[in-house]
């Protein structure tokens, strides 16, 4: 193998290790206790490769963030509940909430980052139903009223440890119901095409 192809692996895999450690490290002591040395110990790693890797601590809570807002990576049909109810969704929240007072960088990034996404995906639903003429209203607050149906108080209750993650059947009422409720509050106009 070139030098070269197994010096980026073991980057790679080093900056694997960096990312696997910092999350491990901000789930057990928050975000603003956690340090770089830490980090780097628990990955195995010096400081300088730490920083030459990933980057600062904030960089690599982005970039911890990131590489679980792919869950909510779906496709333009379908918003997936089950993904954004996974346990480790749900602790980056806590870790978000618990963070607020000391770092509330950890909140805007995963607003900025992860729930964004999620919102994208419902907003462009909107926007072809929109320009396929079922809808009218603003993408956005559309988008919005519709996962406030779809999740009601569920992410309360999963983040206060109250409730159990839906399961595939559960998901699946829970977005009929919401198509239902959200049908009857913006029916079809008499104008549009039929299905």
């Amino acid at each position: 193998m070139p030098k070269r192809r197994k010096e980026g692996r073991d980057e790679t895999a080093a900056r694997e290790r960096i990312l696997d450690a910092a999350f491990r490290a901000f789930m057990k002591s928050g975000y603003a206790t956690t340090s770089t040395l830490e980090i780097a110990t628990r990955a195995r790693v010096s400081k300088r490769e730490l920083y030459s890797l990933v980057g600062n601590k904030q960089e690599m809570l982005v970039a911890c963030i990131s590489e679980r807002a792919k869950r909510f990576d779906v496709p333009a049909d379908l918003p997936r509940l089950r993904e954004a109810s996974h346990p480790t969704v749900i602790a980056v929240f806590r870790l978000a909430i618990a963070e607020v007072i000391h770092a509330p960088e950890v909140a805007r990034a995963l607003d900025s980052i992860a729930r964004e996404t999620s919102r994208a995906a419902v907003r462009n639903i909107m926007v072809r139903a929109q320009a396929s003429g079922l809808l009218k209203g603003r993408p956005a607050e559309l988008a919005k009223q519709f996962a406030g149906l779809l999740w009601g108080d569920l992410m309360v209750s999963l983040l206060l440890g109250v409730a159990e993650r839906p399961s595939p059947r559960e998901t699946a009422r829970r977005a009929r119901y919401a198509a239902d409720a959200f049908l009857q509050l913006h029916p079809l106009p008499t104008n549009a095409p039929t299905i």
